[in-house]
């Protein structure tokens, strides 16, 4: 697998993202919360910082997605996922999760409550046209073909 140098500034409190196997797309990242621990209620967002600031490569992004074991077993998610962190940012990393489970969710500090994918960006260049070519699907959209 192809590697990209990216600098990083990190929290001394906090550990460095690592990936979890050889294969793993993205780097399992954690919490840096001041608190031992915070609950998160059912239905209740919370912006979590990570003490990560990195100066992504030009022509990347990093991607904030949800870690599956934590969806899957408690309902937390990350909110706008996937969160992109663009090239120019030079912020604390933070993390917007929300717990859509039934039971509050206690997280604790260092604990993982994510992940980073550095992914390749292209930049759209707009065209404007008088019109599009016909597909089969045409306008139809949102379910519209029936097929599950």
């Amino acid at each position: 697998m192809q590697a990209i140098k990216v600098p990083v500034l990190r929290n001394p409190d906090i550990e460095l993202p690592t990936y979890a196997t050889k294969r793993s797309a993205g780097v399992d990242v954690r919490a840096l919360i001041d608190e031992d621990m915070v609950n998160l209620r059912p239905g209740e967002r919370l912006l979590i910082k990570t003490g990560i600031k990195v100066a992504i490569p030009e022509g990347f992004e990093i991607q904030v997605r949800p870690r599956s074991g934590a969806s899957f077993k408690q309902g937390l998610t990350v909110l706008n996922s996937p969160g992109t962190i663009d090239s120019d940012y030079r912020g604390d990393i933070g993390v917007i999760l929300i717990n859509l489970g039934q039971e509050p969710v206690a997280i604790k500090r260092n604990e993982r409550i994510g992940q980073f994918v550095l992914a390749p960006v292209v930049q759209i260049e707009w065209e404007v046209v008088d019109s599009l070519d016909e597909t089969e699907r045409g306008e139809g959209g949102f379910g519209h073909t029936g097929k599950e």
